[in-house]
């Protein structure tokens, strides 16, 4: 039972970390691009909503010791941080950056918006990806430790001695 505790602990603190990331380095995007359309930033508000509850939920989850249904809230959110990925996917496929897989324009040092972008693109996938994991883990961990009563007395409706 701890190496369970162990686990989950440890995708939830994995999707804290991902989702701070992806939160710093988007708000700097949507910070940098001051001025533009929100119809144009639509990709980047959604990536930021997900990352701030993706912040706030595990930190629920934690404390609370989850229970047996946090495994459906953590499929939701892992298809909304498969929507965002995909999302950023599409712009990025319609910008100068060039394809999601081609990290050869990218430098470490410096200002390079095209890195930022794709850092973004990387822990977008990284979460889904942790989110998907824990929602399994917890899906089997629940079904596994579930604890069951036997039944030893089955009254029958219609004679009932209340």
């Amino acid at each position: 039972m701890a190496l369970g505790s162990l686990v989950n602990l440890i995708l939830r603190l994995a999707q804290i970390a991902f989702a701070a990331i992806v939160a710093g380095v988007n708000g700097q995007i949507l910070h940098e691009s001051r001025g533009a359309s929100s119809w144009a930033l639509g990709r980047f508000i959604y990536t930021e909503t997900i990352a701030g509850i993706s912040l706030f939920i595990p930190v629920i989850w934690v404390f609370l010791a989850g229970g047996h249904f946090s495994w459906v809230l953590d499929i939701v959110i892992s298809l909304c941080w498969w929507a965002a990925f995909g999302l950023l996917v599409d712009n990025l496929n319609a910008s100068a950056c060039g394809s999601a897989f081609n990290w050869s324009n990218v430098r470490l040092l410096g200002d390079d918006p095209c890195g930022k972008f794709k850092a973004v693109i990387a822990f977008t996938f990284l979460s889904a990806i942790v989110w998907l994991a824990s929602a399994v883990f917890d899906l089997f961990w629940a079904r596994r430790h579930r604890t069951t009563e036997p039944v030893t007395h089955h009254r029958r409706w219609h004679r009932s001695y209340v």
